[in-house]
């Protein structure tokens, strides 16, 4: 189990900050109701973000609010609107979560339950349509589960870790039961992020957590077909944070980009961050640059921009204050410009979610929300296309929408464990030509979750029945990334 996080601010060391670039800040024009931290992006185009104030003593409730995007589209001009709160007795501040294919939100274990320490095997899922959280039993014989890594995997199915063994479990999301899969795995799951590659498998780099050998640096490689990890050879450099160092294990997030390479961010380890790059078709690695002035990332966010870089929320140490925000471009590692108020955090208390805006959204524990609008043109070969077999819809009715590139490059945003929030699958924003609002349709039960995939693929599409009627636009976005518009017409 980690220690208790307490921020403390470090002296700040200053790299250069890049002005090749012109990348914008803004604050919401209004502020959640409280403090949010974690959050999620529904597929009907708002986002959920939890309630929690972890720089105030580790308190998270069980309060949820949404953020909706305001008549033209605009999140940072968005309203926020409190949902149903988590079942009694359930309100973690670190945990798992995922959208699943149907739509509906999966928040799984946790740490600091009820302004608690230790680990909870609690976890629940809400749908959005009926706005409500349903008790989600553990899976048979686990004790905890904790601060536990979710991926999504291609096929569309849940896949949980126990944080504090070697197990992993898939769900059923029709009975919200489980099956055990990931036998093999060199170590535990505790600390451990998971990337989805193309083709279908995770990757994960071990943190050697019940393993005596403070150099270690095994990856591995989980295999859908046969359920079962492998050790498929070591890192360049080390990524996680050892004893006699920090000594915390941590590690930082692995993000996927359109080139199939991960770009996996370090910990510490008793000098600056270091990082990795995998080169999935190959399974290779390179070392990357490492981070200037002991930065790193034990614990925190990256995502996938929309211009194909990588932005990261880093800070000096394990825990501590004086964060900045750097980005990847694939070969160099720069300081960009990062929200207002870094200073006062730690890596670990960022959260960044991409929008259908193309615009990440930043969150810290804090009412002060920002949205980020990354520079440049969008990485090009994954716009969705469309196939329309009519072009006339009715308000309310549901319909199969059939395409390619449904699910994108990659998951986008990465953390590791503590907290998922991948936007791999479709969202369908319809704007009338007329008056040039917009409206979010709500997806579900997509055909299946990979990335990297450009073959066929359909999503099922309900029509808000308070959409304008008239000419319209409709367009798909995946992880920010939009198609063309498809003039329709909306009765």
């Amino acid at each position: 189990m980690k220690a208790l996080r307490m921020l403390g601010i470090a002296s700040l060391v200053v790299a250069a900050v890049s002005g090749a670039v012109a990348q914008t800040w803004q604050r919401t024009t209004n502020n959640p109701p409280l403090n949010v931290g974690a959050m999620v992006l529904l597929t009907d185009g708002t986002v959920i973000a939890h309630q929690e104030d972890d720089q105030n003593g580790d308190v998270a409730s069980l309060h949820w609010y949404k953020l909706t995007p305001d008549a033209n589209g605009s999140y940072v001009n968005g309203t926020w609107t409190q949902i149903a709160d988590l079942p009694t007795g359930y309100g973690p501040l670190f945990f798992g979560s995922a959208v699943l294919p149907d739509g509906r939100v999966i928040v799984e274990g946790g740490e600091y339950n009820q302004y608690g320490a230790g680990f909870t095997k609690l976890g629940a899922i809400y749908n959005p349509v009926t706005d409500s959280w349903t008790p989600v039993t553990a899976p048979t014989g686990w004790n905890n589960i904790g601060d536990a890594s979710t991926v999504v995997l291609s096929n569309g199915t849940l896949m949980l870790a126990n944080t504090t063994t070697h197990q992993a479990a898939l769900l059923n999301p029709s009975t919200l039961t489980w099956t055990a899969t990931g036998t093999g795995k060199f170590d535990s799951n505790d600390e451990e992020g998971w990337t989805l590659l193309p083709g279908g498998k995770v990757l994960t780099v071990d943190a050697y957590v019940d393993r005596n050998d403070p150099t270690g640096k095994n990856y591995e490689l989980y295999d859908p077909s046969s359920g079962t990890w492998s050790v498929a050879g070591t890192t360049p450099v080390q990524l996680w944070d050892p004893p006699g160092c920090g000594g915390s294990f941590e590690i930082g997030p692995g993000v996927l980009q359109p080139s199939q390479k991960v770009i996996y961010f370090g910990a510490r380890g008793c000098g600056p961050g270091h990082t990795a790059v995998y080169d999935s078709p190959s399974g290779t690695w390179t070392a990357g640059p490492d981070f200037p002035n002991q930065f790193d990332v034990a614990d925190g966010p990256a995502a996938l921009e929309t211009n194909g870089n990588v932005i990261v929320f880093s800070s000096p140490g394990v825990f501590e204050g004086g964060a900045q925000t750097f980005e990847w471009n694939g070969s160099s590692l720069s300081e960009i410009a990062g929200p207002p108020n870094e200073v006062n955090d730690s890596s670990f208390q960022g959260h960044f979610l991409m929008l259908p805006s193309g615009q990440i959204m930043f969150t810290d524990y804090t009412q002060d929300v920002e949205i980020f609008t990354p520079a440049g043109s969008n990485y090009t070969g994954w716009n969705p296309t469309v196939l329309l077999n009519h072009t006339v819809f009715t308000r309310g009715t549901t319909f199969q929408l059939n395409g390619f590139k449904f699910n994108g490059a990659s998951q986008n945003n990465m953390y590791g464990d503590d907290y998922q929030d991948a936007t791999n699958y479709p969202i369908v924003r319809f704007t009338n030509i007329n008056t040039g609002h917009v409206f979010y349709a709500r997806t579900h039960d997509h055909s299946a979750m990979p990335v990297g995939f450009t073959g066929p693929t359909f999503t099922h599409v309900d029509i808000p029945s308070n959409m304008e009627s008239g000419a319209t636009n409709l367009q798909v976005v995946v992880n920010g990334i939009a198609s063309q518009n498809y003039v329709i017409g909306i009765n």
